[in-house]
């Protein structure tokens, strides 16, 4: 013998209650954890700007020892166009990942307020019925007209409420499997394309530390001494005879 109506309606109920449960807390879970990675990335771009200034500053000091001072303007040239990136994905995972995911906490609201309405729909329903059947018991015949025409709206008003629910979780879940695969996709895609362009920028920074050319520039500021030593000694042998 099949399932009733009503037995049906509950397991479909159960069904959709758990699903809108998990998304609920899961994809609130998410958008706590990817927030507070934006935050540190956003707070680890603004950092390494702020280094980026100061070793831009350091470099305008080193006046003798110019191979680093040409190493160095390069190096921060190239760690500011990685901040550039990091600060583009910042951006990026806040509009394509993070923004996606905050629409659910609605979205679940609006399930739970469709899963009572159909709850509270079929529980008018089954006390109605209730109520004929009690009136049945007094007065076997016949069936009074206006409690088996209520009867049949209320029953009418349930299916309805079932049907627009099995409309609502079907819409849920496809925009819920949807927007999954499409953030996880963007995501990646983000991060694949941001650690791509930092490795490529990041190499050019480790080439030009190999370009500081430590021992000409020691010599070069060695010879800068002697000559002023030199220029010294002359003027005080002159002054002195």
């Amino acid at each position: 013998m099949g399932e009733s109506y009503s037995t049906v309606q509950e397991k479909q109920v159960k069904l959709a209650q758990g699903h809108v449960a998990a998304v609920e807390k899961y994809y609130g879970l998410f958008c706590e954890t990817l927030g507070s990675v934006i935050r540190k990335s956003a707070r680890l771009r603004n950092k390494s700007d702020i280094f980026v200034h100061q070793l831009k500053a350091y470099a305008e000091t080193e006046k003798l020892s110019t191979t680093t001072k040409s190493s160095l303007l390069t190096f921060v040239e190239n760690l500011s166009t990685v901040q550039d990136y990091r600060n583009a994905e910042v951006h990026r995972l806040e509009a394509k990942v993070l923004k996606p995911l905050t629409k659910y906490g609605e979205l679940c609201k609006t399930m739970k307020s469709s899963i009572k309405n159909s709850q509270i729909a079929w529980t008018r329903e089954r006390k109605q019925s209730e109520k004929l059947q009690k009136l049945q018991q007094k007065v076997p015949q016949p069936t009074p007209q206006i409690a088996q025409s209520e009867l049949q709206k209320t029953h009418q008003q349930a299916v309805l409420h079932d049907e627009q629910l099995l409309t609502d979780v079907d819409q849920f879940e496809r925009s819920k499997l949807a927007d999954m695969k499409s953030v996880l996709r963007e995501f990646v895609h983000i991060e694949m394309i941001f650690h791509a362009r930092a490795l490529e920028y990041l190499s050019r920074c480790y080439e030009a530390t190999l370009q500081m050319e430590t021992v000409t520039d020691m010599d070069f500021l060695q010879a800068t001494l002697c000559e002023i030593c030199n220029v010294s000694k002359t003027f005080s042998v002159g002054t002195f005879p």
